[in-house]
This record gives structure tokens, C-alpha cells and sequence, in this order.
């Protein structure tokens, strides 16, 4: 590792001073549960400020309805835009198709300008949709309650939009002396992954914001019992396919039921196919992660944890593993989720046609048609196809795991949460990162602030919400990250 040069708090007093005032009204924090006190080395500054501000930020982001689809993410562009352009940064628009607009501003070093070298970080703008009916607050009204701030994107991702843009006016507010550039991009589409994604912005805009290094969602902060228990950061993410599961049979009319029946023979498949696990392969990623979550688990379950590639043992300890967290289940292997059901056009006709759909999540560097290959022996109906879709996810080679980057957050996870462990993850959903590998890029996925289950179930869900103590706590953490490798020769 190279040497670590360290931001002082003279540097930094310019946006200490900056640092917007709590706004008059609002609602005292209540008591979240507590984690452990964050160790702050010397020379580091209080981000409490900044944090306030940024808070502000994120309460706006969160009132710009920017769903997708269709996203409609040009009046929130243009807001981060314009809080740049105050703090005396250049920002750029970078149109990706009607309202589609991502934002790019950079902080230049003062070494020669090496791309190889500098350090992006990217969050996206636009969010999933809502079910109104099931939310008790306004998705879209940013409403403060109870030491959370409650609206669609506060964690996904407009929290960690709004951290990186913390992170990123700090080191301006600090004149912080830069030995890598610094980039900041707020992306759109990425939730549909479609003609305005980051697959879009590279065609056309790569020389605006390449990088050898980046920052993204993906990682976590666990909490658990009232304390951090790990930090977690994405360096390889399974490769989403959807596929269809197609069965036919003879039309009729419905008071006369035949066995020829397509929506039988649908059924039929899908009980098979839910049923159905597939082997598990725990990747590299995936048994450094265990072995360091060993550490800290049940001695019992930490057992198995580390038998998961012995020869003699590893069946069992998959087996174990698998039973005891969905999402570890998810880690070890391929998983099939049927989401979709169509069939019929009438009560009283018998369907010609009936369909389902699977999302499939490929561990990296499995391929669908081995896995089809699979499910159509198990399903064994000749009246039953499968359709691979067209708008397959992206097989991208993992991060590194001994670059300079990785080590600067495991270092500074350890510092600001106790000395908990920070281990790498495999995300079994996608990000934009996949994109950001596939161009040489060592890019780390890591959601700053210390969540807990329930948070993290509300994401894509009903009351999504961000507690306001973690928000703080987590612009801390990315701003020591991004200040200590940005400084870095």
C-alpha cells in the first residue's frame, strides 16, 4: 500500500463554517438503536454539518417524482446542477434521451490528469414505482417521522446520491490538495436498465467521467441488535435473465375440460421449477465473505460457514448455510424466481397459450442455457418451451480485492464502526457497476449508512425510509473513504 496522506482540519474549515444550521421546526431524532461510537482518527473534521445539509438535499431529491418509467430525471439533473454550480463547480448535463439527463462535475488533481488513476463516484437518480394505497405517508413528500426520513429513493439511491455529493463538495469546501481527479455522476435509468442507462452514457459521454476507480450502491452497513455487526461491500454482482415458460395445449370451450389444458401444463412446470435449488458454487467472493462473517456469527453456524469448499463436509455446510438466510441462498447458487402468470382471455375458454416468467440471477460465469437445459429436463413436457428474453444483464469480472480503493475502505470500515469486520460481497441484484467493470473499472459497491433488515426490506417496498441518524453517520463514513484515497500518491 502506498503511503496515506491525511486532510486537516484547517483545510477543511471552509465548509465546517459553510455547513448549513438544522432547520428551525424540525422534529428531533429519536432514539435509533444505538451503534457503536464511531472511532474519528486525528485530523479528521466533524461532517455533522455537511450532513444537515445534505439531509436537506436528499428531502428535495426525494420530491422530484422521477420513477421509472419514465424516469423524468432532467429537474433533478438540473438541481444538483445548481447546487454545483453555487459551491463554484462546473457541472455538465449529459443528455441521454428526452428528459433523460445524467449530471458530471469533476475536481481535478494536482498531479498530471491520469484516468487510470481517478475516482468516480456514481449514484442514480431515478426510483422504483409505488403502491400509493400502501404507504401511511406521501411516497413523494419527504416526510420527516420519528428519526426517519420516509420517501421513495431515500435509500435507493437517492441517500447515497445525496452522501456523494456531500463527500464530493467537501473536498472543494476544503480546497483539499488532490492526487487523483475526483468525479461526481448522477446516472438515470438505472432501475430499467434501458436506452438512457449508464450503458448509454458510456457510449456516448465515457471521456466526461472515465475512471479506474468508483463508488456505487450495492454494499451495506448491517445492523443487527442495536449495533453494527459488518460492513459489506459489493465487488461482483449476479447477471439478471428473464425467461419465459411458454405452454400449449388445444383451445376450447370450458364446459367440456380436456388433460390437453395449457394452463395445467403451466402449472404443472412452475411447482416443479419452485421447487427446483440449484447446485451451489460458492465463488471466491462468496467464501471470503463467509469466512469473514465467521467471525462474527454463531459458532455453530460460523462452522459451516468455513467448511463451504471442503470436500467432505461441503454439501452439508451449503445445505446449512442456504436454510439460514434467503439471501445466503441466493449467494451460493443460481436462483430462479417465477414473477409473472398470463393466460386466457375468458372465464369460460379454455386457453390456447399460457405463460410464465422467471428472473433468473446467474452467478458470474454461468450461462442461462445450462441452466435451461436443466429445468426443461425437470419439467419433461414436450407442450412446455422456454423462451430466454433478449434483455439480459451484463457478466462482468469481479473488483480486485488487494487494489488500493478496497483497502482504504476496509481500513476506514474498521475505524469508524469498532473495528467490525468489512468483507466483500457478491450482490444478487444488479447496478450499475456491472457496466463499470466491463470497461476496466475497479468499482465498489458500498450503501454507507448503518441499516438494519427492516430498513433494507423497505427499499423497492412500502415506507421506504432513511433513519437520520444513520444518513449522518454514513456521510462521515463515505467523506473519510473518498478524502483519505483521493489524497492518496
Amino acid at each position: 500500500m502506498h503511503k496515506r496522506r491525511r486532510i486537516g482540519v484547517a483545510l477543511l474549515a471552509g465548509f465546517l463554517i459553510a455547513g448549513a444550521a438544522p432547520r428551525a421546526g424540525a422534529q428531533a431524532v429519536a432514539k435509533l438503536p444505538q451503534t457503536p461510537a464511531p472511532v474519528i482518527a486525528a485530523g479528521t473534521a466533524d461532517t455533522s454539518a455537511l450532513a444537515k445539509e445534505a439531509e436537506k438535499w436528499l428531502a428535495d431529491l426525494i420530491r422530484m417524482n422521477t420513477t421509472n418509467p419514465p424516469g423524468n430525471e432532467q429537474a433533478a439533473a438540473k438541481y444538483i446542477a445548481g447546487i454545483l454550480e453555487k459551491e463554484g463547480i462546473k457541472p455538465e448535463l449529459l443528455e441521454a434521451g428526452p428528459g433523460r439527463t445524467a449530471v458530471v462535475a469533476r475536481l481535478r488533481s494536482a498531479a498530471v490528469a491520469d484516468p487510470t488513476r481517478a475516482l468516480l463516484l456514481v449514484a442514480h437518480m431515478d426510483v422504483v414505482g409505488v403502491d400509493r394505497a400502501k404507504w401511511t405517508v406521501d411516497p413523494f413528500g419527504a416526510v420527516e417521522k420519528d428519526g426517519y426520513l420516509y420517501g421513495r429513493g431515500s435509500v435507493d439511491d437517492k441517500g447515497m446520491l445525496a452522501a456523494n455529493l456531500a463527500a464530493f463538495i467537501a473536498l472543494k469546501r476544503g480546497n483539499a490538495r488532490l492526487n487523483r481527479d475526483v468525479i461526481f455522476l448522477a446516472t438515470c435509468d438505472e432501475e430499467q436498465g434501458g436506452d438512457a442507462s449508464i450503458k448509454t452514457l458510456i457510449a456516448k459521454y465515457w471521456d466526461k467521467f472515465a475512471a479506474g476507480f468508483a463508488l456505487n450502491e450495492g454494499g451495506n452497513v448491517t445492523v443487527k441488535g442495536g449495533k453494527v455487526q459488518y460492513v459489506a461491500v459489493q465487488a461482483s454482482e449476479k447477471v439478471a435473465v428473464n425467461v419465459a415458460v411458454v405452454a400449449r395445449g388445444a383451445s376450447g370451450h370450458a364446459s367440456i375440460p380436456t388433460k390437453d389444458n395449457a394452463v395445467v401444463h403451466l402449472a404443472t412446470a412452475i411447482a416443479k421449477i419452485g421447487a427446483y435449488s440449484a447446485p451451489a458454487r460458492p465463488t471466491a467472493i462468496v467464501r471470503r465473505y463467509f469466512e469473514e462473517l465467521a467471525r462474527i456469527e454463531d459458532p455453530e453456524l460460523a462452522k459451516w460457514m468455513r467448511a463451504l469448499d471442503t470436500p467432505d463436509r461441503a454439501e452439508h455446510a451449503q445445505r446449512v448455510v442456504s436454510e439460514a438466510n434467503p439471501l445466503w441462498n441466493s449467494m451460493l447458487r443460481d436462483s430462479i424466481a417465477p414473477t409473472m402468470l398470463a393466460g386466457g382471455v375468458r372465464v369460460n375458454v379454455i386457453p390456447a397459450e399460457a405463460r410464465a416468467m422467471l428472473n433468473i440471477r446467474l452467478l458470474p460465469g454461468d450461462t442461462v442455457d445450462v441452466l435451461v437445459g436443466e429445468l426443461a429436463k425437470l419439467v419433461n413436457d414436450p407442450q412446455v418451451k422456454f423462451e430466454v428474453q433478449p434483455d439480459a444483464g451484463y457478466a462482468a469480472p469481479p473488483s480486485s480485492l488487494e487494489s488500493e480503493l478496497y483497502q482504504t475502505i476496509e481500513k476506514t470500515g474498521a475505524e469508524q464502526f469498532a473495528g467490525v469486520p468489512v468483507v466483500p460481497c457478491l450482490s444478487t441484484w444488479a447496478t450499475d457497476s456491472s457496466q463499470l467493470r466491463l470497461h476496466n473499472v475497479q468499482a465498489y459497491g458500498l450503501v454507507p449508512f448503518p441499516l438494519t433488515e427492516e430498513d433494507l426490506k423497505r427499499m423497492h417496498g412500502e415506507d421506504e425510509r432513511m433513519p437520520l441518524a444513520s444518513f449522518a453517520q454514513g456521510v462521515q463514513f463515505l467523506y473519510r473513504i473518498v478524502a483519505g484515497f483521493a489524497a492518496a500518491k
